[in-house]
Order: C-alpha cells, then sequence, then structure tokens
C-alpha cells in the first residue's frame, strides 16, 4: 500500500510461533541537548520511532526471491525469506552464517577458501498459500505478520537475536493451521562458485551433512575436508498455542567443536519464551538508531536511507567478519568471498557519517590479521612489504600462492595482468576515515601507519626514475579494466595518498622515521597522473576508451579529495573524466551512479547528484533494497547511503561543509548527531530553502573550520547562549576554538531557532519499499 504521512521524523527431517507486534515507546518529543528557546510548537511522537515506522518495508504479495523479500540478521548469523522456488506451498527460511567457509587454500579464495551454503528451512502450511501481509520493523528488527490458507493463518514474528545469535521464528496458528511444519534442507557444502565457473582440478565438495537428535534438539553436522564442522542446530517449543523455533549455527575449524557450542546456545535461547527473549534484542536496536538521525522531503530516498541503516548493521558489527559481498546473506553468486578491490571499502564508508563506528570491521580486522598481509606477496618482498589480493576469507588469507600460479598481489610489470597492487592501500584509506572521525591516535599508531608503511614500501620496490626526472611505476592493473598500464592511475593516485598520510602520520605520532626523506621524495618527483583530452586515463598509453563500472582511474577525485572541485585549476579535468566515464553505456553497473553522485557531491551539483541517484534506483534497486550483479552484491546500496552523506555534509581538507549539495527539492531538511572529520557531532537544519541553524559538538578539541551555508550576517554561541568568538576564514566560512566537549551553535544574527530534533514535511506521497499491494 501507498504512504504518504503529513509529517515524519527523523535433508528433509519434518518437524512438526504469535500476534504481530507494535512499535513501543512513549509519544514525546525528543529535545536534542542543550535547546534554545522554542520558536514554534513541537511536533508530537519521537521522532526516531515516527521514520522508522514510516521506513518498514512491507509485504503484500508473496516475494518470489532474495532481493524481493524480508531479511534479518546480526552479522554473523542471516536470513533471507521468501517463497520456495519452484512453486512449491511453502515459504523458505534461509540459515546463513558469515564465518562458515571452507579453509582448503589449495584451491584458492573463490573455491577453497570460499563462503559454504548452509541450508534453509521451509515452513509448509497445511492449506494452499493465498496471501501475505508482513512488515520488517526496522526500529525492532523483526518481521511480523500473517501467512494466509485457505485452511487458516498463520501469524509469525520472526528474529535473528543481536547478542546470542539465534533465530527465534515464533507461529501462532488458527484452527485450521496447527498441523503446520517445518523442515530443514541442508545445503551441499560446496562454493556457489560452481554455478559460475569450472571447478579447478582436485576440487570436490565436503561430505553430506548427517543430521542427529540430541534430547529433542536436532543437530545438522556437517563435517569439512579440511578439518572442522559446522553444525546448524534447532528446537520447536510450544507455549500456549504458540510453536516457536529456534535455529542456531556454530563453525569450527580445525577443532570439531562447533556441535557443543550449538547445543548448549540452542539450550539456553530455547528455555525463553520469544516474549522473554526479544526485549533485549529490540533495546540494542533502539539506541543504535538514535545515534543519528537525517528526515529529507524525498519520502522513497528517506525510507531507503533508514533501510540501509537497518541493512549495514544486519550485516556488520567490529567484532564480525568483514562482509562479504553479499554480507552474512549468502546466495548463488560468483563473488563467496570478501572483494577487496572496491566492495568493501564501500560498504563501510556510511559508518562515519551515520556515527556508527562500533561496525568498523575493516580496522579490527587490519590490525587483527597484519601479518597475514605480507604472505600474499612473492618472497623477496615479504621482509618490508604488505598487501592484499582482490579476494581473501574471513582471516584475510588466501595460501600466498593462488590457483593457476603466482602470488595473491601481483608483482608491477608483469604480462599478462595480474591482480591489483593497491587494495591494501585503498582499505587503509577507510582506517585513515576511521582515525580522522574519532581522532583516536591508537588507531593511527596500531593500524595505519605500520600497515600503510608496507603497502607504500611495496611501490618503493618497483618505482623507478625515467629521462624526465620523474618517478615512475611499470605496468599494473587497474581493477577491472583488463590490461595493464604503467604508470597506472589506480596505484600512483594510492601511492601519493599514502605517502602524505605517513608523513602526517608520523608527525601526529612524534614518529622520525627513516623512510620520511624517500616518502617526500616521492611526492615531489612522483609523474603526474596520466591524462588526454577525455580526462584521466587507466593509465600511461591506455586511454579511457570503453565502457566502464568502476572508478579507479578516478579515486584522486574520489574518495582521496586530492584533486578537489576547490582548486579552479582542476574543475575542467574533473568535469571532463566525469562526464566521459559515465558517458559510455554498456558496462555501467550500480555503484558507477553512486561514485558519480559523490563527486556530482563535491561539485557542488545537488541536482546532478540526485539525478544520478535517481538513475540507481531507476536501474538497479530491488524491491527490498538489495542489488545484483550475476549474484547478490552488497556494496552499492550502501554507498548510496554515503552519496546521501556527500549531499548533506562533507567534512575532508580539514573543512567541516554543510549542506554542500542539496538539489532544490530539499528545501526542508534535518540532521542531527552527524560524524563529521576532526571527531565533531553536526546537527544542523534547513527551513523554508535556507540553512536555519548549525551545531557543533567537539569530542577531541580538534581544529574547526565550517563553512555554515547560513546566508548574512551571523552569531555563534555556546550552549548556555553565551558568544563565541570566531575567525572568518573565507566565504562563509568559519574558524572556532572549540576544547574537548564544547560547543557551538550557529545562527542568523539575533535568531533563537528552535533546536528540537523532528522530521521535515514529504513532497510527495510514495510507496513503500517491499512488494506493497500497489
Amino acid at each position: 500500500m501507498s504512504s504518504a504521512p503529513t509529517r515524519r521524523t527523523v535433508v528433509g527431517t519434518a518437524m512438526a510461533a504469535g500476534a504481530a507486534a507494535g512499535l513501543a515507546g512513549p509519544a514525546t518529543a525528543y529535545a536534542a541537548e542543550p535547546q534554545a528557546p522554542a520558536a514554534a510548537a513541537r511536533p508530537a511522537g519521537d521522532p526516531w520511532e515516527t521514520v522508522l515506522a514510516d521506513a518498514d518495508m512491507v509485504w503484500q504479495k508473496m516475494p518470489q526471491t532474495w532481493y524481493e523479500g524480508p531479511f534479518l540478521g546480526n552479522a554473523l548469523l542471516g536470513s533471507g525469506i521468501y517463497a520456495e522456488p519452484g512453486g512449491a506451498n511453502a515459504v523458505r527460511f534461509n540459515v546463513q552464517h558469515s564465518e562458515v567457509q571452507d579453509h582448503r587454500p589449495e584451491f584458492g579464495s573463490l573455491f577453497g577458501l570460499a563462503r559454504l551454503p548452509i541450508g534453509y528451512f521451509t515452513l509448509e502450511p497445511v492449506g494452499a498459500i493465498t496471501a501475505v501481509d508482513w512488515r520488517l520493523r526496522l526500529r525492532d528488527a523483526e518481521l511480523t505478520g500473517t501467512i494466509t490458507t485457505d485452511q487458516g493463518t498463520l501469524t509469525l514474528r520472526a528474529l535473528v537475536h543481536n547478542s546470542r545469535s539465534v533465530m527465534a521464528i515464533e507461529v501462532t496458528p488458527s484452527a485450521g493451521e496447527t498441523a503446520f511444519r517445518w523442515v530443514f534442507h541442508p545445503a551441499e557444502a560446496i562454493s556457489p562458485r560452481v554455478d559460475f565457473k569450472p571447478v579447478p582440478d582436485g576440487y570436490t565438495g565436503n561430505p553430506p551433512a548427517v543430521v542427529e537428535d540430541h534430547h529433542g534438539v536436532q543437530a545438522a553436522v556437517q563435517p569439512l575436508l579440511a578439518g572442522g564442522q559446522h553444525v546448524t542446530a534447532w528446537r520447536e517449543r510450544t507455549r500456549a498455542g504458540r510453536r516457536t523455533l529456534y535455529v542456531t549455527v556454530a563453525h569450527s575449524h580445525p577443532r570439531r567443536t562447533a556441535l557443543g557450542r550449538a547445543l548448549k546456545d540452542i539450550g539456553s535461547a530455547s528455555a525463553l519464551p520469544y516474549d522473554a527473549l526479544a526485549p533485549t534484542h529490540r533495546a540494542w536496536w533502539h539506541a543504535y538508531y538514535r545515534k543519528s538521525f537525517l528526515s529529507l522531503p524525498d519520502a522513497r530516498l528517506q525510507r531507503f536511507y533508514w533501510i540501509q541503516l537497518y541493512k549495514v548493521a544486519a550485516a556488520a558489527r567490529a567484532d564480525a567478519p568483514v562482509m562479504a559481498t553479499s554480507g552474512p546473506w549468502l546466495e548463488s553468486t560468483p563473488w563467496p568471498a570478501t572483494w577487496w578491490n572496491l566492495n568493501v571499502q564501500l560498504e563501510y564508508w556510511l559508518i562515519h557519517g551515520s556515527n556508527h563506528l562500533e561496525l568498523d570491521a575493516v580496522t579490527r580486522a587490519l590490525g587483527e590479521f597484519r601479518d597475514n598481509l605480507s604472505n600474499q606477496l612473492d618472497a623477496p618482498y615479504r621482509k618490508d612489504s604488505a598487501g592484499i589480493p582482490r579476494t581473501t576469507d574471513i582471516h584475510l588469507v588466501n595460501g600466498g600462492a593462488v590457483a593457476g600460479g603466482g602470488f595473491a598481489v601481483g608483482i608491477p610489470g608483469q604480462d599478462p595482468p595480474t591482480p591489483e597492487v593497491g587494495n591494501l592501500t585503498w582499505a587503509l584509506h577507510n582506517v585513515w576515515l576511521t582515525y580522522r572521525h574519532t581522532m583516536d591516535e591508537s588507531v593511527l599508531r596500531e593500524v595505519v601507519h605500520p600497515l600503510l608503511r608496507k603497502a607504500v614500501a611495496y611501490y618503493l620496490h618497483f618505482l623507478t626514475p625515467g629521462s624526465d626526472g620523474k618517478l615512475h611505476l611499470p605496468a599494473t592493473f587497474s581493477p577491472e579494466y583488463g590490461v595493464n598500464a604503467p604508470d597506472c592511475n589506480y596505484d600512483l593516485m594510492l601511492l601519493r595518498w599514502g605517502c602524505a598520510t605517513l608523513l602526517d602520520s608520523a608527525r601526529i605520532l612524534g614518529i622520525k622515521d627513516p623512510s620520511a626523506p624517500r616518502w617526500r621524495e616521492v611526492l615531489a618527483k612522483l609523474t603526474p597522473y596520466p591524462v588526454d583530452e577525455n580526462g584521466f586515463m587507466i593509465g600511461a598509453g591506455v586511454p579511457f576508451a570503453k565502457s566502464h563500472r568502476h572508478y579507479s582511474h578516478m579515486l584522486a577525485v574520489y574518495p582521496l579529495y586530492e584533486v578537489t572541485w576547490e582548486d579552479p585549476a582542476k574543475r575542467e579535468l574533473i568535469e571532463t573524466s566525469l562526464n566521459h566515464w559515465v558517458g559510455f553505456e554498456g558496462a555501467l553497473q550500480g555503484y558507477t551512479f553512486t561514485g558519480a553522485a559523490s563527486m556530482s557531491a563535491q561539485m557542488g551539483r545537488g541536482e546532478d547528484a540526485l539525478k544520478y541517484l535517481g538513475e540507481l534506483m531507476r536501474r538497479f534497486i530491488q524491491p527490498n533494497t538489495m542489488y545484483k550483479e550475476s549474484g547478490p552484491v552488497i556494496e552499492t546500496p550502501l554507498s548510496a547511503a554515503q552519496s546521501l552523506h556527500d549531499m548533506v555534509c562533507q567534512s575532508w581538507g580539514g573543512v567541516i561543509r554543510v549542506f554542500p549539495a542539496l538539489p532544490a527539492a530539499w528545501d526542508e531538511l534535518m540532521v542531527h548527531d552527524f560524524r563529521t572529520q576532526g571527531a565533531f557531532l553536526l546537527s544542523a537544519a534547513r527551513e523554508g530553502g535556507r540553512t536555519r541553524w548549525v551545531r557543533l559538538r567537539s569530542e577531541a578539541g580538534a581544529p574547526c573550520v565550517v563553512r555554515h551555508s547560513l546566508d548574512g550576517p551571523i552569531e555563534v554561541r555556546d550552549a548556555r547562549g553565551r558568544r563565541l568568538p570566531y575567525e572568518t576564514v573565507g566565504a562563509g566560512t568559519i574558524r572556532i576554538a572549540l576544547a574537548r566537549g564544547q560547543e557551538a551553535i550557529i545562527t542568523a544574527r539575533g535568531d533563537r531557532p528552535d533546536l528540537t530534533v523532528r522530521p521535515v514535511e514529504a513532497g510527495e506521497p510514495a510507496p513503500r519499499w517491499g512488494l506493497p499491494a500497489s
């Protein structure tokens, strides 16, 4: 159904549970502390509850595929829900887990270290299914609703518990449906890659799972040829006519300890009825969403944004594996691993602005598995260098030598084309962003500096002076373009950023690094980026001459912000390059349009950014906001949320830019506790097509320079209303001295706006995501 709110805040083992839950919470306005005198009446209702209820996905038609159905997860255990394929009268609840993989490195990461499918349950009613009415309640991270058959009704509630890693599905049957059943179907434990690529010689699937009964708990025990096992355990309990299925998955390698852990987890979870299990789960999610707020007039896009915040927390946690291409929801895919030449980077960008660093698995994993990253290189380079291959397992390992010969990270100058060299450097840019958004020097000291030093050292082994007096790279590989190129822009751009960042980090940490003179020499003598009449090339002698989805040749523009629109001398190059890239139809994919949107936002072109996001939605985004390229790929919708961030706030180059690229239609907007570089929390409101107020709270006492976007004379006050001094450093740009914990409120001179976090009006009615009736 359509929604048009007038006010929106921000083996076939057969097994023989109630009413849909409403959103709970006080009907009170949330005031962002501290608060200026109110200038207008506040809307009733909690803004987070309101925007999340508005963003709920609904299904009034049966979803037929994973791209249409609800999805639940906690970064480890995941379930996608849709009709059993082939016309069977059943609903499938997939059971997948992000730790379950093969562990046979001799077959490479795409087969031997690939994620492995686990299986699925089918909910099989007595009668023929005639209708569904489901709602994925984002605030509670629960699926609720009904399945109607010609014999009665099944009322269900389902969640994947936030901390227990147990899926609980409660079904309350009507009189004609009391004999419905659950059936578990173990999957063949073989890489999903087999459906798309030839199987390597000697590769076989693991032996079949064995279903065992352990005093009323069923367990599908899957032995692994590499050692270890994964186990799916389940139990159904009936209480007061409600039947609740409890499911868990455990994985162990090389020991076979998963069975004991799975049985213990099911025992403790199944002792609790659904209503006792759910509150701790809901409490985590309620607190999660309140860390930031965004409301804008585009109802469809606002709902999309809040669904991405749900999705990323269902797929990522700091202590979980770095997301694979499909998150925890493994389906048939040619990419059953973790991809480092774009996917990982895009998957995690939105966690910074949305203030969700608790999801940052990249920083944790690169630090934890740093010793493995030297083993990805050929032996002569392992002592002082490191790299990351295109794909890895959850421990960032693919065994050094890969199937087909060679090493996981390519050697510059080799032919034919080899895997990329720059992936580790680009991944460390994500970690650098974590440092910049928190100003936590331990991130710099323990991860960025030591690992980036090794990533850059690998480049330095191959950097050579040319007759022009410049330093040059031999042929390397620009992700996915298909040919090696000397002075490849992907690598030149990352190398330049890497050297500059190493010098900055050494200065911040007080390190006198013996390699610093070499880094300075690289910055002074590195050859310019190859360009031609069409803008940035792939590399020297290799023009950008065919449709290509990847913006690897333009990283200096975005996300590195090293070539920027604020330099008038670079504007023609940026515009020419962007237009030429997106002008080749044929191979463009979803993240082409998110990249183009973010680049347009850097250029201050909000209308163009919105246009590119519109093309993404029209061409690629599926009914449940998922995305596919041959198989599930999770990074693109998440990166679209980052494109929205880039339209609302940018904080590169030491300047916080408030509302830098808003389209004219977004005449009202509210953002609260948006995290920026420098460890500031930004709140701001746009009313009547102009910025009304800006508030910045400093967490680290870092320098605060803000382009506030207010018109005319301004004043700056602290939380108690006292004037704060500031310095004008450019058009609409001021510098404020803020100590740790201090905040500044910027308004038009004499204005005292209401600082309450509240919603904005929806511009036009829009359908909900999911499969509404109309």
